[in-house]
């Protein structure tokens, strides 16, 4: 929770993969409140009211991941509605002529995008979900300590960058709006 919070005010890109972790820690304790408590919320130097806050929001995760469907697979509707907000954004930024290093990117990460949705990614899912299932997986693969080839690394790198612009302006454009 408090990861989230600060996540949520700084990049709003970290956040969301923050929590799509969270979702698949969640599901590898079996979606246990007491489990999560016991083995992996005590590893934390908590004070008593930090400990039941934490409790507290995996509680209630948990809750929506039930009653949403979602124990299984899937995400949290609070994460997929971001992630539309996120898609929104990227598709009014490259209609605008304001901001065009966006456009440059854009375009230098197409290539990536087409490319994993020839290797099995979902047609129908739009280039930013492409770019965060991207991500995630390859955090996936470094935590579990597997090799991550040149050719991926390197689309990493471009698809990192256009996160992180895309990232820095819903973050403006919640601060302070955005002019598109």
């Amino acid at each position: 929770m408090f990861i989230a919070e600060k996540l949520r005010k700084t990049s709003i890109a970290e956040y969301l993969l923050y929590m799509w972790q969270t979702e698949d820690l969640i599901r590898a304790y079996g979606c246990s409140l007491s489990r999560i408590k016991k083995e992996y919320i005590s590893r934390f130097d908590y004070d008593d009211e930090q400990m039941e806050d934490e409790t507290d929001w995996f509680a209630n995760l948990i809750r929506m991941m039930n009653s949403e469907g979602v124990r299984e697979n899937g995400h949290l509707q609070i994460n997929n509605i971001l992630m539309q907000d996120l898609c929104e954004l990227h598709a009014a930024l490259l209609a605008s002529t304001k901001f065009p290093f966006y456009n440059a990117e854009y375009f230098r990460v197409l290539p990536f995008v087409v490319e994993l949705r020839n290797k099995g990614a979902k047609k129908d899912e739009n280039e930013i979900e492409t770019c965060f299932n991207a991500l995630y997986g390859t955090m996936m693969l470094r935590l579990q300590k597997k090799d991550v080839s040149p050719e991926t690394s390197n689309a990493i790198k471009e698809i990192t960058t256009l996160v992180g612009m895309l990232s820095d302006y819903y973050i403006k454009d919640k601060n302070e709006g955005l002019e598109l």
